[in-house]
């Protein structure tokens, strides 16, 4: 994996003129989301609690989850001095938590548990890459373009182990479809919701209750608005690989431009 340090990142450079509020918005969101890794950690313990070389690398990329989290707050905190990091991570974990004291993936099998891990990392390192380019501020774009490459390194690391799970009981072509796209349906679930509401609505009006459609989709939003089409068809050659199909060709085309006018069309009918 990568490598690096909080004090790696660039912060004298932060400008505040370059700030977007409703990608500060995202980010807040995200980094209650990252800085709660502990919780997965937990979950792949009780998961593959026999596998010692694979938990050891579940531990350290918990850190570096966490890590990510810290650098987001941080810069968010930057950008918005009367943001409460701390405060909201706190208000977010009270509000939703990772199912705990499990033993068995709710994927079926662990090796449908890793197909779901690349979908996440899939998903994060498309995201991060989207913010990396969307922002003109520059310690964002140095702090995205690290966690975007960590995400991809997390990507790896899951795809190298679900390779040795299906070598020693396979999972045929249909379950990995079907659970790479249920991973992939719960995108907008209450985890963002729940994020977003800690880190935006509750800092504002510490009355306010949570709705889970209304605070999602005010997350979901402002994050689909950052895509451009070469994150879109490189997630999509990453979850093809994810599922053990070959990442190009006519099934390569269908699906990254299925994807990116269904994105479109979310953007559009979405609220401002």
């Amino acid at each position: 994996m990568t490598g690096w340090t909080l004090d790696d990142i660039p912060w004298h450079a932060f400008d505040a003129a370059a700030v977007d509020a409703d990608l500060l918005a995202v980010v807040k969101t995200a980094a209650l989301v990252e800085a709660n890794a502990a919780d997965y950690v937990a979950y792949l313990n009780g998961v593959f609690a026999d596998d010692r070389a694979f938990l050891a690398e579940v531990a350290r990329w918990g850190r570096e989850e966490q890590q990510h989290g810290a650098a987001l707050g941080r810069w968010a905190e930057l950008a918005d001095p009367s943001f409460d990091f701390a405060r909201a991570l706190a208000d977010f974990r009270a509000g939703f938590q990772v199912p705990q004291g499990v033993s068995e993936s709710i994927r079926g099998s662990r090796a449908g548990e890793l197909v779901a891990r690349q979908v996440v990392e899939t998903g994060t390192s498309s995201f991060y890459s989207a913010i990396r380019d969307a922002t003109a501020e520059p310690v964002l774009k140095a702090i995205a373009g690290r966690i975007a490459a960590d995400e991809f390194a997390h990507y790896r690391l899951f795809q190298t182990h679900f390779a040795r799970y299906q070598s020693a009981r396979p999972l045929p072509l249909r379950t990995r479809l079907a659970v790479a796209a249920t991973r992939f349906s719960e995108a907008e679930d209450d985890e963002l919701g729940w994020a977003w509401f800690a880190a935006n609505v509750l800092p504002k009006d510490s009355t306010a209750t949570y709705r889970s459609g209304v605070h999602t989709r005010a997350y979901t939003a402002r994050a689909l608005r950052l895509y451009r089409r070469s994150h879109i068809d490189n997630g999509v050659r990453m979850l093809l690989r994810a599922v053990r199909l070959r990442p190009g060709g006519w099934l390569f085309r269908l699906a990254s431009g299925g994807l990116w006018r269904l994105l479109r069309l979310r953007v559009a009918t979405l609220p401002a």
